[in-house]
């Protein structure tokens, strides 16, 4: 039985935590779990506020599904709010950004297939010594471009204020 052909299950508690860019992130499934690259589910809570530089994925589809919270978010010239329940799709190829709302943390299965970010987030974050947010301190901007250049992801400018 080999890893990524056989059932995987986890609990809403388990998987891989991260601190990353300020927000928890805690991978659900990644490369190994997915047939070596199929793709990635991340679980992330975003702390109000939060806002990641506009950018665009060259190399995979990605999705959000909203478990918690409240974002507004732009895809190419569209517009688009986000509530609990609420599913986005960016495509590859497409800049795109989003703010998460003032009235709390946003929790958030990020889908991008096929997988390699959640390699990303583990080459950029540190393992999590609780499931909890971080204290807020600045990316290192250095390391965060050099491993965006590794998963073809293309920062366009600073975070929306």
């Amino acid at each position: 039985m080999s890893i990524g052909t056989c059932h995987y299950a986890l609990a809403h508690d388990e998987g891989e935590a991260v601190w990353f860019l300020g927000a928890l992130a805690t991978i659900k499934a990644g490369r190994t779990q997915t047939g070596n690259a199929a793709f990635a589910v991340v679980e992330f809570t975003l702390p109000p506020g939060f806002a990641p530089p506009p950018h665009i994925h060259h190399m995979e589809d990605e999705a959000f599904f909203i478990l918690e919270g409240s974002a507004t978010g732009t895809c190419g010239d569209e517009q688009w709010e986000a509530e609990p329940g609420s599913f986005i799709w960016l495509p590859r190829g497409v800049a795109h950004g989003f703010k998460v709302g003032t009235d709390g943390p946003l929790k958030v299965f990020q889908i991008t297939a096929p997988a390699g970010f959640d390699e990303f987030v583990k080459e950029v974050g540190e393992p999590a010594p609780s499931r909890t947010l971080p204290v807020q301190s600045p990316p290192d901007i250095e390391k965060l471009n050099a491993a965006a250049a590794k998963v073809g992801i293309e920062h366009l400018g600073p975070p929306p204020d």
